[in-house]
C-alpha cells in the first residue's frame, strides 16, 4: 500500500484512467484496411476525462427572441434549435454538467466528434479507397453521456453538436414536443439501437431495434429510415447501453462493450494461442496430405499457400486444389472430394477482432460465404442478429467483414483431417 505522500509521487500520467466502455465497427477484423489513424480506427476507447464537459438541458427559449438568437450565436453556449416553421424556433440552451463525460460520434472530422466513422462497404478488407459512395452516415451522427462516476452507465442520444456547439434540427426533420412542454426531435436518418437479450454472454439472444431520439428518449422504428412520421414511444425501456448494445448509424454498425464485458472476453493474445494450438494439432488436406496452417494474425489479406480452404456446403477443409473440371473451378461451386457436396470453395480465415467473441472457446465455425473462423457461440449469435441494410432492410452478416450471411444458418462447422501419421 502506498502512503499518501508516496501516492502523489506517483503522477497523473501513470494512472490509468477509468475506462467506461469501448465502440467496435462492425466489419473490420481488428484494424481498419488503410490502418488506424487518429480518431478514425475500427475501435474506439471511452475513457474518463480530466475534466467533464458533459452537458445537460437548461432554459427553452420559445419563437424568435433576442435571446433565442444569442443563445444560437454564443459559441460557449450548447444549444439545440428545432425550427418549426419559418417564423418559428424553439432553442433549447445546455448547460455544463460536472457529473458526466461526452462523447460525439460521426462522419464529420471536425475537432467536436471524438470517433470519426465512415460507411463500412461489406467485405471491403482489401486497401481500395471505399470513400466513393455517397455517405448516409450524419457529419455528427450521436452522442453518448458517460457517468464520472461508479457504476459509470453510458447513454445514448441521436446528434452530436457541430463546431459552434449546436444541433440543427432543420424544418423537414421529424420533431414535437413533449407532454412536459419539452422539444424532441429525430435526426434524418435515424440512431438504432438494439440491446441482446442476457447481455453479451454465450446464451444471449438479438433484441428488438429501437430509434433513439435526440433527447434520448426511445421509439418503435420509423416505416423508411427518413420517414417523416415516428414511431411509437416505448416507455418501459431507456437508451442505456448495456454490454452488447448495437448501434446504428445508417451506413456503419457500431458494438458497444462495457470494462466489465471486455474483461471476460478473449484477448488477442488467447486468439493467438488458440491459432498455434489448431495449427499444432497438425491438420492436413485430405487430398494432398499437405499440412494446413492459419496464417499469423498479421497477414489477414495475403492466401497463404498453407491456408485451409473450406467447402461451404458440408465444412470439409481442405489445402488450395484444383480438384474437379475446369468449368467447376471456373464456377462459384465446387464438388468437395470427400463426400461429393457441391458449394462454394473459399479460403479460411481467423476471426482477430476480439469484442466480437461471445466465449473464449476455440474457432470450430465458419460464416458463409466469408469463410471467417470464430467459436461456435460467437458464430450463431451474429448469424441471428438482423443488422439494418440500407433504409429498410435487415440481414444478418459477418462481423468481421460485414459479408451479408448465406446458406441455412449462415454458418457451418469445420471438419478438419488429422496427420496420418
Amino acid at each position: 500500500m502506498f502512503s499518501p505522500d508516496q501516492e502523489n509521487i506517483s503522477s497523473a500520467s501513470t494512472k490509468v484512467p477509468v475506462k467506461y466502455g469501448e465502440l467496435i465497427v462492425l466489419g473490420y477484423n481488428g484494424s481498419l484496411p488503410n490502418g488506424d489513424r487518429g480518431r478514425r480506427k475500427s475501435r474506439f476507447a471511452l475513457c474518463k476525462r480530466p475534466k467533464a464537459n458533459g452537458v445537460q438541458p437548461s432554459t427553452v427559449h420559445v419563437a424568435c427572441t433576442p435571446q433565442a438568437a444569442k443563445a444560437i450565436s454564443n459559441k460557449d453556449q450548447h444549444s439545440i434549435s428545432y425550427t418549426l416553421s419559418r417564423a418559428q424556433t424553439v432553442v433549447v440552451e445546455y448547460m455544463h454538467d460536472s457529473n458526466t463525460d461526452m462523447f460525439q460520434i460521426g462522419r464529420s472530422t471536425e475537432s467536436p466528434i471524438d470517433f470519426v466513422v465512415t460507411d463500412t462497404v461489406p467485405g471491403s478488407q482489401s486497401n481500395t479507397d471505399t470513400q466513393s459512395v455517397q455517405s448516409t452516415i450524419s457529419r455528427f451522427a450521436c452522442r453518448i453521456m458517460c457517468q464520472r462516476g461508479p457504476p459509470h452507465t453510458a447513454h445514448i442520444y441521436a446528434a452530436g453538436f457541430d463546431s459552434s456547439k449546436n444541433i440543427f434540427l432543420g424544418e423537414k426533420a421529424a420533431k414535437w414536443k413533449t407532454t412536459d412542454g419539452q422539444m424532441d426531435g429525430l435526426t434524418t436518418n435515424g440512431v438504432l439501437v438494439m440491446h441482446p437479450r442476457h447481455g453479451f454472454m454465450e446464451d444471449s439472444k438479438p433484441g428488438v431495434w429501437r430509434e433513439i431520439s435526440v433527447c434520448g428518449n426511445v421509439f418503435t422504428l420509423r416505416e423508411t429510415r427518413s420517414a417523416q412520421q415516428r414511431g411509437k414511444m416505448v416507455e418501459n425501456e431507456t437508451n442505456e447501453l448495456v454490454d452488447g448494445s448495437l448501434i446504428d448509424l445508417c451506413g456503419a454498425t457500431l458494438l458497444w462493450r462495457t470494462a466489465e464485458g471486455l474483461a471476460r472476453t478473449p484477448t488477442v493474445k488467447h486468439l493467438e494461442a488458440l491459432r498455434q494450438e489448431i495449427n499444432a494439432a497438425r491438420p492436413q488436406c485430405p487430398v494432398g496430405f499437405n499440412t494446413l496452417a492459419f496464417p499469423s494474425m498479421r497477414r489477414k489479406e495475403v492466401v497463404d499457400e498453407k491456408q485451409p480452404w473450406v467447402y461451404l456446403h458440408c465444412g470439409h477443409v481442405h489445402g488450395y486444389h484444383n480438384w474437379g473440371n475446369r468449368e467447376e473451378r471456373e464456377g462459384r461451386d465446387r464438388e468437395c472430394p470427400m463426400c461429393r457436396a457441391r458449394g462454394p470453395y473459399v479460403p479460411l480465415w481467423l476471426g482477430c477482432e476480439a469484442g466480437f467473441y461471445l466465449d473464449t472457446a476455440p474457432p470450430t465455425h465458419a460464416f458463409s460465404p466469408c469463410g471467417h473462423v470464430c467459436s461456435e457461440k460467437t458464430a450463431a449469435f451474429w448469424s441471428q442478429i438482423p443488422l439494418p441494410h440500407g433504409t429498410h432492410t435487415f440481414h444478418a452478416a459477418c462481423p468481421f467483414c460485414a459479408q451479408q450471411l448465406s446458406g441455412e444458418q449462415g454458418y457451418i462447422r469445420l471438419i478438419f483431417q488429422g496427420p496420418l501419421d
